[in-house]
């Protein structure tokens, strides 16, 4: 694996962040190619800035990311650590579609140990109410939705202490009907267990697949994954995505990634405090204990 990459814009004064309990907390993120996918992982940093997280952003990029890219995912504050793609084996039986093969690099992930626990959330996500209490979960788990688990969002311990992820190649199936990829670990059942999260992912298709499952009002986050509701790229012409609960949805992005004061400069200029866990890594970057610290997503 690539060595890590560390921040090196001078305007952010710290570059790795420890919880409260000593071990270190993440979300972290994929990007990959030369195309807008950058818009979604602004907005994810700055949706959880919005929601006062205490913890990073951990962005996983392709190396054919462009610089401009990484830098400016580096001035909103993500930590952007280049992986060496995964390449997957042949298939005779080929694709659903043939850009699920990049997928395979979000392996690379699991070889991120030195974090105690990370919270994977796809690009085109948003946060709207804080879920860092996802992080207090006991450890040594992998954790995902209920009934279905789609690679979309879950919560792991590093691979040397929990299971270990050996293949990527099956479509989910279940309730949620969404075609994507999914992991399945080498693990025994007390090791892996999809426990439900109070978060609604895959939002935008529940919305006319299974409205009895939404309520907008209590939504915390959402997963944009219907055909033509990405924010960033949204016309309204698609099926479904001239519906009034999705324009809201999608208005809703757009407030967060436009909001100037949710940049990181200015939050963290604006902020009369940082969090305690920004500070206290400070302190001991000070008193040299620490030799590389990260920026909050708050």
């Amino acid at each position: 694996m690539a060595p890590t990459e560390m921040i090196s814009e001078k305007s952010i004064e710290c570059d790795v962040t420890a919880s409260l309990n000593g071990g270190k907390r993440a979300y972290v993120t994929f990007l990959a190619g030369n195309l807008d996918y950058w818009m979604g992982v602004v907005g994810l940093a700055k949706g959880l800035r919005k929601v006062k997280s205490a913890y990073p952003l951990v962005v996983a990029i392709l190396p054919d990311v462009p610089d401009d890219h990484r830098e400016i995912l580096r001035a909103q504050g993500c930590i952007v650590r280049e992986i060496v793609p995964v390449h997957p084996p042949e298939n005779q039986a080929g694709y659903a579609m043939a850009y699920y093969v990049i997928n395979y690099s979000k392996l690379r992930i699991w070889e991120f140990v030195e974090y105690e626990k990370m919270i994977y959330l796809d690009g085109n996500i948003q946060v709207f109410s804080n879920i860092d209490h996802l992080f207090d979960t006991p450890s040594g788990y992998l954790y995902a939705v209920n009934d279905c688990f789609c690679e979309g969002t879950w919560s792991k311990t590093p691979q040397s202490r929990s299971v270990t992820a050996n293949s990527h190649r099956k479509r989910c199936r279940g309730r949620l009907k969404v075609t994507v990829h999914h992991h399945r670990c080498t693990s025994t059942p007390r090791q892996l267990q999809a426990n439900p999260f109070d978060i609604q992912p895959r939002t935008s298709y529940m919305l006319w697949r299974h409205p009895e499952c939404v309520d907008l009002d209590e939504i915390k986050v959402v997963h944009y994954c219907a055909k033509g509701s990405k924010p960033w790229r949204y016309t309204g012409d698609e099926e479904h995505m001239d519906r009034e609960d999705i324009k809201m949805l999608v208005k809703k992005w757009w407030d967060i990634y436009q909001d100037s004061s949710l940049d990181y400069k200015n939050y963290v200029k604006n902020e009369p405090k940082l969090n305690s866990i920004i500070i206290d890594s400070l302190a001991s970057k000070e008193s040299g204990a620490v030799t590389s610290l990260a920026p909050s997503a708050a």
